[in-house]
């Protein structure tokens, strides 16, 4: 078994977009991991289709390299608040981190949160300023706002006096000073092997095991990654499993894996400090232990912030149902929302009176995005309603999420960005005006003024404006309306294909959603109105044809270019008596209830019982 001393087990931690996932890369490449002659793709680490096409880190992912005679286990984060279950849960894992900070950016919402967590867990921090090799950065303002923010979280002596490791990932370059830079990453690999910590815990003691990662093998089922907190574990050893509510049972372990850059190495025997992956055993969960049968003690659970959004998920009842998707009933629809438990601790998911129906919690809008578009490509059809934030009632007081919000916006657009957030009972904490025509505000704000607010920001900044939030604590209820959608609907008063014709014809009510040609049916959502109400439009009409010869008929028409809702989009969108239809190939909004007359009906004895209280 390899020394205690030479074991190095490191998270990377950052705020998103800072660049944890390219500096992976270039720590494997100069590692001697892969062959001379080996294609090596971009962002390796980033192995989901979902993270390659979003260039986001959405599951944690370990991986080891070797370094002279150390082996350096790496655990690479999220970087998004809405996956920040993630980061939480690694950290029982490690005894170091890697703060990831953007040379220019400096430190964000998350970059906050990942910090908090680290230092709550007493670990051991390198700060390591990425991207020195932009032209705007700056290292010794952004060092200055590090340890202004260590000192904020309440940092020990030994975290306050953290080493600092300035680097560019994409240059695969790293030195201890800002002005001049290194050809390779070896300050950094010495900086890990100097400051973080070897593993402290006895090889000699009884074993204990914390499931921190799940994977799956078609041929081995469920794979376990945790790391060996006290004890050894060997390949053919019965184990005593021990679930989040205390019952154990046992089972054996079939095969037993170590880490080397991207493959899992077969290894017959594992001590206290390891990080491995233990397959044959099937029903295992995130945040069981694996301990010795003669002394079964549990570690204590995994703790992860409570969800701050939820939705209800319901089964597609739509005109259209079961054209496209594969599993549409609720059975499936529940089984697979019960499998998503078991992978991502930060979800939630309760049953309604009725069986059709879920309700959904997360921590975010994208959290919950990602959940759908991976359904969706699965094969399921279902439906969801607007996004509602979860309140609270705490010491007698109703309370709801705030979240802190930075924005670096072009300076000519404070008055408007400012005036929006105004209205969405936004309170602003910071300003500052880098001197280069970008601003960076900072509020704090109810979670609820946050949804859809994204594309209304994009408008406001023409695009270049950039928006992070993380949730930052609950704070007393606000009351009113806090966002939301003003204007009205375009609904759908016939079920048939849209037409040119009837299209144009009621082009000047609003803004369209959708192409000439596609299938509506009554109570769909098809453009957006010009004003605050609803209305019933008929867009399958077509041309009455006569034998009339019109003055106009060889003009040349012209329709306004529709406005097509990615996922994201469509959620945000969303009303209160409203769902998103979800398919694998269509996104559609619709009603709740269909039929105009059903709605006009429903709408007044909502009224009536609204007056009556």
């Amino acid at each position: 078994m390899q020394d205690r001393k030479n074991i190095r087990n490191i998270a990377i931690i950052a705020h998103v977009d800072h660049g944890k996932t390219t500096l992976v890369d270039k720590l494997l490449q100069q590692s001697g991991t892969y062959r001379d002659n080996e294609v090596v793709q971009e962002r390796v680490m980033d192995s989901n289709d979902l993270e390659r096409e979003r260039g986001i880190t959405i599951l944690a992912k370990n991986t080891a390299i070797t370094y002279k005679d150390y082996l350096i286990n790496i655990v690479d984060t999220p970087g998004h608040a809405d996956f920040g279950g993630e980061v939480e849960r690694i950290m029982k894992m490690v005894d170091g981190v890697l703060l990831v900070v953007d040379a220019f950016e400096g430190c964000m919402p998350q970059t906050k949160f990942v910090l908090r967590k680290a230092l709550e867990h007493n670990l051991t921090p390198i700060v390591v300023v990425n991207k020195i090799d932009r032209p705007n950065a700056r290292p010794h303002e952004v060092i200055d706002e590090v340890l202004e923010l260590f000192i904020e979280l309440e940092a020990n002596d030994e975290q306050l006096d953290f080493p600092v490791v300035y680097a560019s990932a994409l240059n695969g370059t790293s030195s201890l000073s800002p002005e001049q830079q290194d050809s390779n990453m070896q300050s950094l690999y010495d900086t890990i092997v100097d400051h973080i910590p070897s593993p402290t815990e006895n090889p000699e003691e009884p074993l204990q095991f914390l499931v921190t990662l799940l994977d799956y093998n078609e041929y081995m089922g469920r794979i376990a990654i945790g790391r060996v907190n006290r004890g050894r574990i060997r390949q053919g050893q019965t184990v005593a499993v021990i679930n989040r509510e205390g019952q154990v049972k046992q089972a054996r372990i079939e095969k037993l894996f170590g880490f080397q850059g991207l493959k899992r190495i077969e290894r017959n025997e594992a001590g206290a400090g390891d990080i491995v992956a233990i397959a044959g055993i099937k029903d295992i969960n995130i945040g069981e232990t694996l301990a010795d049968p003669a002394h079964p003690e549990a570690l204590p659970v995994l703790h992860i912030d409570e969800p701050t959004l939820q939705m209800t998920f319901v089964v597609n009842n739509s005109p259209f149902a079961g054209r496209e998707g594969k599993w549409i009933t609720s059975r499936k629809l529940r089984e697979r929302l019960m499998k998503e438990l078991e992978t991502d601790v930060s979800l939630r998911v309760e049953d309604t009176d009725s069986p059709e129906a879920f309700i959904v919690s997360g921590r975010g809008e994208l959290h919950l995005g990602i959940l759908i578009e991976n359904m969706r490509r699965e094969g399921y059809e279902l439906q969801v309603s607007k996004p509602e934030v979860i309140v609270k009632v705490i010491d007698g007081k109703k309370m709801e999420p705030i979240e802190r919000l930075v924005i670096d916006i072009p300076e000519d657009c404070t008055g408007p960005v400012m005036e929006s957030l105004g209205t969405r009972r936004a309170e602003m904490v910071n300003m500052i005006n880098h001197g280069n025509g970008q601003v960076r505000l900072e509020f704090l704000i109810p979670a609820r003024g946050l949804i859809g607010y994204r594309t209304n920001f994009l408008t406001l900044t023409r695009g270049y404006g950039i928006m992070n939030h993380a949730f930052d604590h609950y704070g007393p209820y606000v009351g009113g309306q806090v966002g939301g959608r003003h204007q009205g609907v375009l609904v759908s008063t016939e079920t048939g294909t849209s037409t040119m014709y009837g299209m144009l014809s009621v082009e000047d009510r609003g803004v369209l959603f959708l192409q000439p040609g596609t299938e509506v049916y009554e109570g769909m959502i098809v453009g957006e109105h010009n004003r605050d109400n609803d209305i019933v439009v008929n867009i399958c009409k077509e041309k009455a044809l006569t034998n009339v010869r019109s003055a106009t008929k060889d003009e040349t028409v012209r329709m306004k270019t529709p406005r097509l809702f990615s996922l994201e989009q469509a959620l945000e969108y969303l009303n209160d008596d409203e769902y998103c239809e979800i398919t694998p190939s269509t996104v559609r909004l619709r009603k709740k209830i269909l039929n105009k007359s059903e709605r006009e009906r429903a709408e007044k004895v909502r009224k009536m019982s609204e007056s009556h209280v």
